[in-house]
């Protein structure tokens, strides 16, 4: 009898962990990476109408000119189909976002949506996709979604998703390229377009590519991030280091900042959630940053399923060196002349604020990108269901590196008439630099000091 009960109760056990571990797809299914389905996971089939095409193997390097790190324009002499504006938006109502719509309706005079013919232009390395394989048979969902089990595959972790908070996870372990180093602008205009610019040298490395890492010690590690603010002179030296932790429920994100003006390194727990965004004006939370970051654990994730809507895509001429911050940014949004929206399928994924926690955003409406895992559009709503913030990420893919990125990222605030711009980089000095070689102890915060001299 005692046998039997210890045997009962091993076979609870196993049973109770294998709820608390999802299992990973199976490998007939994994299959369909590369064949029906792109490496990456999306369909690779065009639509009925031909409105959006079959996916062909995206962007090679050396698809157009580049000079000092800047990409240049591929598709120079495409030419708008259409244009929406708040005239005609409701003719297009059943693919534009809640945000997109809201935004017609708050500037109903000078925003519009320039629409292209789709170019399905992502591509990664052969490695990436390798990668992406091995992903989708061993990944598992691990602390309730929380945590990831057997991601020794680094990116995308559950490239054949099953659920939201997959899909989400997709877009947080995406290829981003090797070990860089880059400078950008952020700027919160006001009602009026004035702006004032905060300059950033930006660093990022990740534990598979650093020389010296430490396996034990980087083992729950997505990235290292390290920002340093050069500009305006009030704010230059201070800096901030991230350990972007891949269980942030197991082991929360460390971040630390140095003051140059008190000429100290604290911990700083409050850049994760929805503590406060480095100097924007209270216009962004932290984990609005690259559309959405960090611990999934306070929301219910849905998955709403897959649609085709216009989004930000190929923005190629809002990323050109011709461009001045001015030409760019205007009152209300960013200056629509400049942008390029395409139709394409996007995974739609709705976030709801769990019971008893607490986040200034009580839903969150994703849109993600089934060829490159992004997130290209957020609608932001407050606690009494009322649709506050409408951000969008205006894609760009690097074919040199064969990842894909934001030549800018908006985030307009309905009620205050105002937004923030991220992740500008125009009037830099070089386009972002990879394969950086970076040391696991430039990621420290004895490191930090040093950053920081004025």
């Amino acid at each position: 009898m005692q046998a039997t009960t210890m045997i009962k109760g091993a076979i609870l056990g196993l049973s109770l962990l294998a709820c608390s571990v999802q299992a990973a797809v199976s490998a007939e299914e994994a299959a369909k990476l590369g064949t029906s389905l792109t490496p990456m996971g999306a369909q690779k089939e065009g639509n009925a109408d031909g409105t959006i095409p079959a996916w062909n193997g995206g962007l090679q390097p050396g698809a157009a000119h580049v000079e000092n790190g800047f990409l240049s324009d591929p598709f120079p002499n495409d030419k708008p189909l259409f244009v929406i504006s708040a005239a005609n938006a409701e003719q297009y109502k059943d693919k534009l976002t809640a945000g997109q719509l809201a935004m017609f309706k708050r500037y109903p005079d000078s925003y519009r949506m320039p629409v292209f013919q789709t170019r399905r232009t992502a591509a990664s390395p052969q490695s990436v996709y390798d990668a992406v394989k091995q992903s989708a048979v061993s990944t598992q969902e691990t602390n309730d979604g929380n945590g990831l089990a057997n991601f020794t595959s680094h990116y995308y972790a559950f490239p054949i998703p099953k659920n939201g908070v997959e899909v989400v996870w997709n877009h947080m372990t995406r290829y981003r390229g090797t070990n860089q180093h880059r400078e950008t602008v952020q700027a919160t205009p006001q009602t009026n377009g004035s702006y004032n610019t905060i300059n950033f040298v930006e660093d990022v490395a990740y534990p598979q590519m650093l020389k010296d890492a430490d396996a034990a010690q980087s083992s729950n590690v997505l990235f290292y991030y390290k920002q340093q603010v050069t500009a305006p002179a009030r704010l230059a030296g201070n800096v901030l280091l991230v350990h972007e932790t891949i269980d942030q429920v197991k082991e929360p994100r460390l971040a630390w900042i140095y003051n140059a003006g008190q000429r100290r390194v604290r911990r700083a727990p409050q850049v994760a959630y929805d503590g406060p965004g480095t100097a924007a004006d209270g216009l962004r939370t932290a984990d609005d940053l690259d559309m959405y970051n960090g611990a999934p654990d306070r929301y219910q994730w849905k998955l709403l399923g897959k649609k085709e809507m216009y989004i930000p895509y190929n923005n190629y001429r809002l990323w050109s060196t011709k461009l001045k911050y001015d030409d760019i940014l205007k009152a209300g949004h960013i200056n629509p002349d400049l942008t390029r929206y395409e139709l394409h399928r996007v995974w739609v994924v709705e976030a709801t604020l769990k019971p008893n926690e607490r986040h200034i955003y009580a839903t969150r409406r994703m849109y993600i990108d089934e060829d490159t895992w992004s997130i290209v559009a957020t609608d932001q709503y407050d606690g009494r269901g009322q649709l506050w913030r409408v951000g969008e990420g205006f894609q760009v893919n690097d074919y040199e590196q064969g990842i894909a990125v934001y030549a800018v990222q908006s985030l307009n605030d309905l009620i205050a008439g105002r937004y923030i711009a991220m992740g500008l980089l125009n009037e830099a000095r070089k386009g972002p630099q990879f394969g950086v070689s970076s040391s696991q102890t430039d990621f420290t915060p004895a490191a930090l000091r040093n950053a920081g001299i004025r």
